[in-house]
């Protein structure tokens, strides 16, 4: 018989016939292999949000609509991210996570042949739509490694799933860029399809079951984000805290491109997107962030990484003091750190909220994801705007203020009939 992990919830939990489960230890799960799946399977299914961004051009051509319009594509594809993890992530605590992972993994597929099949830019709007909402199967995986974890094992575990999390962020543009190049856009959304197909059998094998932790109508479980938030400080600093850092993130990535292509630098995309491989770096730290967060406590990881966040931004303000070599090598720098010091603290912040409440995890994670969300679009937004009015050290101020506004939260203490 399948085990079945069993969570425990403070209110309304689903109590089953003991006596007809087969209860897998906590200190054993996950396994190395499973663990690995995990990582495996979170980094296909977010990898499938970036796919269009390399091949609009060539999408574009071939369907013959401008590239503003296909511009559309990758828009609506993180929209319907975004209202997958409001709407859809908490579902995780109401009904058996691993039946929503494989559900959202077949419908991804269908979503993805959809795109690969697709012969209008309606058509293909619907179906990037539909590949963000069920995208967020990433974001029941990272729970469900949290629960099968050991406490003392926990912000390793959740920093290997996110390590293959970011990974599937970064390479996704650089395979649909080849593949889309060599063998056609229609392919990449073909084999994206394929790879999430296999991931699904391979879970649907490996993954045990979970005891639902509360049975909440659905509207009740919406309502109960709002409640998470109200009763516990801690996610409340958590949430703010990762959305600050957010802001100076996405305005630094929204804007790189516009800046490297002006005075002095007159350089392509291609140059842009080859600073996003210190993305590598911040991916490949995960689990040394969440061991440091098991050894440590996790309160350190956050104020150690939101400080060489603000550290890293900072440096960039000395730009224009340098020639234009110099400036890319401190650039480079500074992204480095950067990178490292965001996703560092995005594990501490994770490895926290899931010790608020064992019942709730996935309507924790989804508020900490919504926070994180409202921070990257405030941040582009904001990133534009300066960047047209004060020019690169407009932009890197904000990013140093947002940073140093996060660490300034990390330090702000929270009531105990808060936390």
């Amino acid at each position: 018989m399948t085990p079945i992990h069993q969570s425990h919830d403070q209110s309304a939990a689903v109590q089953p016939d003991l006596a007809a489960i087969n209860l897998a230890p906590v200190h054993q799960l996950p396994s190395p292999p499973l663990v690995l799946l995990l990582a495996t399977g979170a980094g296909l299914s977010v990898a499938s949000l970036y796919y269009s961004q390399p091949m609009l051009g060539i999408l574009a051509a071939d369907i013959g609509v401008s590239n503003l319009d296909a511009g559309f594509i990758p828009t609506l594809t993180q929209l319907g991210y975004a209202l997958g993890i409001l709407l859809l992530a908490p579902l995780g605590d109401r009904h058996d996570r691993r039946n929503i992972i494989l559900i959202k993994a077949g419908l991804l597929v269908a979503a993805l042949i959809a795109a690969g099949l697709a012969n209008s830019l309606s058509v293909l709007l619907i179906a990037s739509l539909a590949i963000g909402l069920t995208a967020t199967m990433a974001q029941d995986i990272v729970p469900a490694a949290a629960t099968l974890a050991h406490e003392s094992r926990r912000g390793k575990v959740v920093g290997t799933v996110m390590t293959g999390l970011l990974m599937g962020i970064l390479l996704s543009r650089v395979v649909s860029g080849f593949v889309a190049e060599h063998f056609g856009w229609r392919s990449m959304f073909m084999l994206a399809a394929v790879g999430v197909s296999l991931i699904a059998v391979a879970i649907w094998r490996g993954l045990p079951h979970f005891v639902p932790t509360t049975t909440l109508s659905y509207r009740a479980l919406l309502a109960s984000l709002l409640d998470l938030m109200r009763r516990h400080g801690t996610l409340r600093r958590a949430a703010l805290a990762q959305g600050l850092l957010a802001m100076g993130f996405s305005g630094f990535w929204s804007t790189l491109a516009v800046m490297l292509h002006a005075e002095p630098f007159h350089m392509g995309s291609a140059v842009a997107g080859a600073f996003g491989l210190a993305g590598a770096a911040g991916a490949l730290a995960a689990p040394l962030a969440g061991h440091l967060a098991d050894k440590r406590g996790p309160e350190l990881v956050t104020k150690l990484g939101a400080g060489l966040t603000a550290a890293s931004f900072a440096i960039m303000n000395l730009s224009p003091l340098l020639p234009p070599t110099a400036q890319l090598w401190l650039l480079g720098i500074g992204t480095l750190g950067f990178d490292l010091g965001v996703q560092s603290t995005l594990i501490a912040h994770q490895t926290i909220v899931y010790g608020i409440d064992n019942g709730a995890r996935s309507r924790l994670n989804a508020v900490l994801f919504v926070g994180m969300f409202i921070g990257m679009a405030a941040g582009a937004t904001l990133g534009s705007a300066l960047l047209a009015q004060w020019g690169w050290t407009g932009v890197t101020g904000m990013a140093t203020v947002t940073a140093l506004a996060a660490l300034a939260v990390r330090y702000w203490k929270v009531p105990a009939d808060e936390a």
